[in-house]
């Protein structure tokens, strides 16, 4: 299996960027790849508070960090293009990693509550 760091939004509407994230890491995993997404992860109750500042720069650089051991960055764009997510687009690209843009089938109709 390929690993990647999954690339999506958080910040703002959070319920359904977190839904967004999920469907993006099912896309992966269809794809034949280990996905890895560290914004669904340290965000989880009790980890780090995205609406504090320092502890949301701690949890991207820790994210970042996972890059080093990631085959590919794929950047999930039917949402848009956040600062954290550029953050993780220039760490690849500086880093020297391959960058896919990729696209949800069936989305925004999934967003559907």
């Amino acid at each position: 299996m390929r690993l990647v760091i999954v690339e999506s939004p958080y910040a703002g509407n959070v319920h359904l960027h977190e839904r967004y994230a999920r469907a993006a890491l099912v896309d992966c995993l269809r794809r034949g790849e280990a996905p890895f997404a560290s914004h669904l992860l340290y965000t989880q109750p009790g980890v780090l508070d995205d609406g504090i500042q320092e502890e949301r720069a701690l949890g991207i650089e820790a994210g970042l960090m996972w890059g080093a051991k990631a085959d590919a960055t794929v950047v999930y764009m039917d949402l848009g293009l956040s600062g954290g997510m550029l953050a993780g687009v220039e760490r690849a690209q500086a880093e020297g990693r391959p960058i896919e843009v990729r696209t949800i089938p069936g989305w925004p109709e999934e967003a559907a509550p």
